[in-house]
């Protein structure tokens, strides 16, 4: 374990006083999926990690935000414990403080919440260089609470995290894979009326023609509903939920990649397609030819009072546009709280929307 606070606080100082920018850089396992590229010079806090404290009674554990997911995991896992929101291991560099600075949830998010519902308290270390706590360690704590959970998606814009506290769950007793072959169309609805229905339903997705739905409790609810909802029964080494939450199946391919989040019961755009439908109906991906595209999907989640954004640039493309795009009064917002937690703007400049 490495505890490095006191040390980013002082590079943070000099930063401020020097007037230079800083990127914050972790493991930069997701510098490609979120935001825009960042120019600024490097601070490094990968080695900022290690877990600080883990109550398996109290289901609540305690790192630091360069600890890589895959340890957090592997420590619940050895508890019969897990992480409810899922998220992506980056083929193991992927650290707690990337995951809660992109808000980064995986296919159970629906069911099990997301990284933002998980946070009890964060440690923070502003633009100022002030090593701040927020929350606590306790549901009860709620002291900071919000700003706390603020840190979800900034993208380190608010403030360099420096130490997380989580609750966590138990792992399921059993788990249960169903595929059932079928359109988009015919598998949204599937999903919704399957979503409606007091079953140990955790995950539901489509792509590929294929529907699969999830399956997590009890031996006897999980193998009653499965006999009773059909399909066939996919091996556990076959479910598509780690390539998933991983993004390596094979439908995101390398175009550029758009995420649609918004009402589950929302209908499918006749004129594109989705190539995957996560989140029981609630995410949906697309792929993009062009300005005219992305113009049709931004309209599309907002008329379902959702938002459309961009996941990664194609190979081809130049860079991100600032998306989703923000009203003035939501601009201010934003402004008003960079202005609180970094008012010499020097963190991350730019990676979260361009003029921020």
């Amino acid at each position: 374990m490495t505890d490095l606070s006191q040390h980013l606080c002082e590079q943070v100082v000099a930063a401020r006083a020097a007037g230079e920018p800083l990127y914050i850089r972790g493991a930069d396992s997701k510098r490609l999926w979120h935001g825009h590229n960042c120019t600024a010079g490097v601070l490094d806090v990968a080695d900022h990690k290690g877990i600080v404290d883990y109550q398996p009674g109290e289901m609540v554990l305690v790192a630091r935000a360069g600890t890589p997911v895959a340890e957090i995991e592997h420590a619940l896992a050895a508890q019969g414990q897990m992480l409810a929101f899922e998220p992506p291991l980056c083929a193991g560099r992927g650290t707690i403080g990337g995951t809660l600075a992109c808000n980064s949830s995986g296919p159970g998010r629906p069911w099990g919440g997301s990284i933002r519902d998980a946070v009890l308290g964060v440690q923070l270390i502003s633009g100022k260089g002030h090593l701040l706590n927020f929350g606590g360690r306790v549901m009860k704590n709620v002291a900071g609470y919000d700003v706390a959970r603020l840190q979800a998606g900034a993208l380190g814009s608010l403030g360099i995290i420096s130490q997380i506290s989580l609750k966590v769950m138990p792992q399921p007793e059993t788990v249960a894979t169903l595929a059932l072959e079928m359109d988009a169309k015919t598998a949204l609805d599937t999903m919704l009326r399957r979503a409606n229905e007091p079953k140990p339903l955790s995950a539901a997705c489509w792509f590929d023609g294929c529907l699969y739905l999830r399956l997590s409790g009890a031996e006897s609810a999980v193998s009653r509903t499965a006999a009773a909802w059909g399909g066939d029964c996919v091996a556990p080494e076959a479910t598509p939920w780690e390539a998933l939450r991983e993004y390596r199946l094979a439908a995101f391919g390398d175009q550029s990649l758009w995420r649609v989040s918004l009402r589950s019961d929302a209908p499918l755009p006749e004129a594109r397609p989705p190539l995957l439908v996560d989140w029981g109906g609630a995410l949906r991906w697309f792929s993009t030819d062009g300005e005219g595209t992305a113009a049709a999907l931004t309209r599309y989640a907002a008329s379902h009072g959702g938002y459309a954004g961009l996941f990664r640039p194609g190979v081809e493309s130049t860079g991100m546009p600032d998306i989703p795009q923000l009203n003035p009064v939501q601009q201010r917002l934003h402004l008003r709280l960079k202005q609180a937690f970094d008012p010499d703007r020097i963190l991350n400049p730019g990676r979260l929307y361009s003029w921020l």
